[in-house]
């Protein structure tokens, strides 16, 4: 097994981000290092237990610690405040003290529940992120975020919660659905549009090898982009500076499109896709990126399968969701945007006119 090391740097809460082949099977080892450990707690989802509970909870096991798996329901099911209230319940009935460890072994929607879990429980235990979608590989196990969501708003509630340990094993992937695939791809196309024109033309190029998830291709992709997200939060950990909004292209109108399917419908990466075409749209009528650089990114999202378009839904009605979204600041409405393709800028409070005519032609009932 070959595992690629890459390191968040925040002192001592600082963690490696460990990618490879056949990690599954090593988790025990993995945990056995983190000395003082009485209950591991588990949280996942029904089909991703099927798949991989018994390698997962056997190496622990054969570690010499307890696992305590606790099964949530999936997708954005997972980040409900009853899901929450029943997690901590059961970490109370199996007697989790302050020295638990906390595994989230699934998607996003996994992490995000277990590390609001890990920071509030105890008043805080520690993390260890397994994911196991090409998403949250890529992006969502990196950078100690974690949010449940509100009825209005999405991820309304949340901490930032550093895990200790994420182990990205490339070969879970081979058992995703085709679509979940794209969703990855699609923060994939995200990192190199507004950060990296080398990852930009790879996914540009190896779209054969990347959509059938090679071994060799997805390892580089998935590690260019951790190294991406963990060099900006060494530096920018809670968006203090700027640097980690970065990350949020495609996210302030994807999120308003989530909450406007009500979290049904259009998965997140695929509310994401069609975010970034209508930012890189209000980036071009800002006079940031030229119309060729707009139709690049269009063609290489269509390339992948990705939608471009959303219909059902009002311009109006996106448009007052994202008012409601997190990223709103002292009133003003913030967009990460490209300056040009591999590289963004945060631009606050672009006219409103200006918004509304970038969602035309994307959006519409």
């Amino acid at each position: 097994m070959h595992l690629q090391t890459i390191r968040v740097h925040l002192g001592q809460r600082g963690y490696p981000i460990k990618v490879g082949s056949g990690v599954i099977a090593s988790v025990g080892q993995e945990l056995s290092g983190l000395s003082g450990t009485s209950v591991v707690a588990v949280i996942t989802v029904e089909g991703i237990r099927r798949l991989y509970g018994t390698a997962v909870e056997g190496s622990i096991a054969s570690s010499g610690i307890r696992p305590v798996v606790i099964e949530v329901p999936d997708r954005e099911g997972a980040k409900t405040i009853q899901t929450y209230a029943e997690v901590m319940g059961e970490l109370l009935a199996a007697r989790a003290g302050k020295d638990a460890l906390i595994v989230s072994l699934g998607g996003g929607c996994v992490g995000d529940l277990a590390g609001f879990v890990a920071a509030t429980y105890m008043r805080g235990v520690r993390l260890v992120h397994l994911p196991t979608t090409l998403l949250a590989q890529v992006d969502s196990s990196i950078g100690g975020k974690a949010a449940l969501n509100l009825p209005g708003g999405k991820n309304s509630i949340g901490a930032f919660w550093q895990p200790c340990l994420v182990l990205s094993d490339v070969d879970v992937l081979k058992t995703l659905p085709q679509r979940e695939v794209r969703c990855g791809l699609a923060e994939l196309i995200k990192y190199g549009a507004i950060m990296d024109i080398r990852l930009f033309e790879f996914i540009e190029r190896e779209k054969g090898r990347l959509n059938a998830l090679e071994r060799e291709a997805t390892l580089r992709a998935i590690s260019a982009a951790a190294r991406l997200k963990a060099k900006l939060v060494s530096v920018d950990e809670r968006e203090a500076k700027g640097l980690r909004t970065l990350l949020n292209f495609g996210h302030t109108v994807g999120h308003a499109i989530e909450a406007a399917m009500e979290y049904r419908g259009y998965s997140h990466g695929e509310a994401i896709s069609v975010g970034m075409v209508a930012e890189t749209r209000l980036a071009r009528l800002l006079g940031l990126c030229s119309d060729d650089e707009a139709e690049r990114l269009e063609r290489i999202i269509e390339s992948y399968g990705l939608p471009k378009r959303l219909e059902g839904v009002s311009k109006e009605a996106i448009v007052d969701l994202m008012w409601h979204d997190k990223k709103v600041e002292g009133g003003r409405l913030k967009f990460a945007l490209p300056n040009g393709l591999g590289r963004g800028i945060v631009v606050a409070d672009p006219p409103t006119g200006t918004v509304a005519k970038a969602l035309e032609g994307v959006v519409g009932d």
